[in-house]
């Protein structure tokens, strides 16, 4: 039902200067698999086999990761090497990959405008790579979404709760209650004060959107930061319509910052060398 998705993903990521200085944050490795790669098996688990990617300058290592190094098969060719490189083989054979430029870095909504032709006029799905997903024994966030999508036709939001005092990180949803687990958003806020906030319900990087979206963003104003915020856009979609917040199975990683990007390392790898605490 949903065949697309897309990965914003120009950013500079400057939290983790200097090592992304000429690598994009969305190559840096968890143990032996880069941000990117996760989020792109996502998004195969969930039925989105072609992917679209919003690039910026310095960003050529995501298209050559998803496509074939002759030299180095040719060099491993035969080997027990070769074993590590079916994961990403498997994507380069099952998925389709298309890129485009963000020339400015003016905000989130601006770069799912940004790939507006890679989409079309269909609903899509979006993975900001640096939130890595896990659902250990069971399906991936996307996936979840996907069959909420099936019963809802609407755009649907990833939340989790957050203390406090982190609401400025954030976007922050308000709702109204349908289920245990979903909630019809009345209003968004974007990196509200803990005091402002409504609730502690932050958007997380996954997102189902309907085409409309994109009409709305062109209408957006810049917002927070001079920056076009595309929950600024989702709010005037839950305004006019519909949006839902989804408290997903499954755990989280801030990778984006140091500490949540350690974190994820030492869990990932604790769960393959059978450490589970």
């Amino acid at each position: 039902m949903i065949e697309k998705c897309l990965f914003p993903a120009a950013g500079y990521g400057t939290r983790f200067l200097p090592a992304t200085k000429s690598m994009p944050k969305e190559m840096l490795p968890i143990v032996d698999k880069p941000l990117i790669q996760y989020g792109v098996e996502e998004a195969l688990e969930a039925g989105m086999h072609h992917i679209g990617m919003v690039t910026g300058r310095g960003k050529r290592a995501l298209e050559d990761h998803f496509d074939i190094s002759y030299e180095l098969e040719d060099q491993i060719s035969g080997t027990s090497k070769e074993a590590a490189l079916e994961g990403i083989r498997r994507l380069i054979r099952d998925c389709s990959f298309s890129y485009t430029r963000q020339i400015e870095m003016k905000g989130l909504g601006h770069a799912i405008l940004t790939g507006r032709p890679l989409i079309g006029d269909v609903p899509f799905g979006v993975v900001l790579a640096d939130d890595l997903c896990l659902n250990p024994g069971g399906v991936g966030v996307l996936a979840q979404m996907v069959e909420l999508y099936r019963q809802f036709r609407c755009s649907i939001v990833a939340i989790q709760e957050v203390p406090a005092a982190d609401t400025a990180s954030y976007g922050i949803v308000e709702g109204e209650p349908v289920r245990g687990d979903i909630i019809r958003v009345t209003r968004m806020v974007e990196k509200p004060k803990p005091e402002d906030a409504p609730s502690n319900l932050a958007i997380i990087g996954r997102y189902i959107l309907t085409p409309d979206i994109f009409g709305l963003i062109e209408s957006t104003p810049p917002g927070r930061n001079g920056e076009i915020q595309l929950t600024d856009a989702l709010n005037e979609q839950a305004r006019r319509g519909c949006v839902m917040a989804y408290r997903f199975k499954g755990r989280r990683f801030d990778c984006g910052s140091v500490a949540g990007y350690v974190e994820a390392t030492n869990h990932v790898f604790g769960e393959a060398s059978g450490d589970q605490s």
